[in-house]
């Protein structure tokens, strides 16, 4: 009878234990939060990835292009553009690169940038973070853009 009771035990934990990793393995898994990014970001196998290229600031009405808030702000409402016209959301995004340039006292606009991303990340419409680099760079391909961003986005098959 005891044996008979180990291996119920036993087999009811294997059971759990393969139950639990099996779910944990049907979600994206965020860790390692900070004010602006998570540290790690698990994806599973099975998740849907959608990558969009790097995209600049697109000029105001009156022609002027923005200072670092204002271009990061207009990337994000593109992004949040294409993303919405896929199905996908702002949430979805689990990685951005950040690529800018230094303003001309040498440095770059990190407190802007951060309040324009902070519009979109970390919010109560989207309390998500992705994972984030930032690099600056020597020159971007348009000479008007502070910052190019590209996002890469996953989810879960709905």
């Amino acid at each position: 009878m005891k044996a008979l009771f180990k291996t119920v035990c036993l087999t009811t934990a294997m059971a759990a234990t393969l139950f639990a990793v099996t779910a944990s393995a049907q979600e994206i898994v965020r860790t390692g939060e900070s004010r602006v990014l998570f540290n790690n970001i698990y994806i599973p196998a099975g998740a849907e990835t959608l990558y969009l290229s790097g995209s600049g600031a697109s000029p105001a009405a009156d022609g002027t292009w923005g200072n670092m808030e204002q271009q990061t702000v207009n990337i994000f409402e593109k992004f949040k553009a294409t993303l919405e016209e896929q199905g996908w959301s702002m949430s979805d995004i689990v990685q951005v690169r950040i690529f800018g340039v230094a303003g001309a006292d040498g440095e770059f606009d990190f407190e802007g940038l951060n309040k324009g991303y902070l519009q979109f990340f970390g919010t109560e419409a989207n309390p998500t973070k992705p994972v984030r680099t930032a690099v600056v760079v020597a020159d971007l391909v348009n000479d008007n853009w502070l910052v190019e961003i590209e996002i890469r986005a996953s989810r879960m098959p709905r």
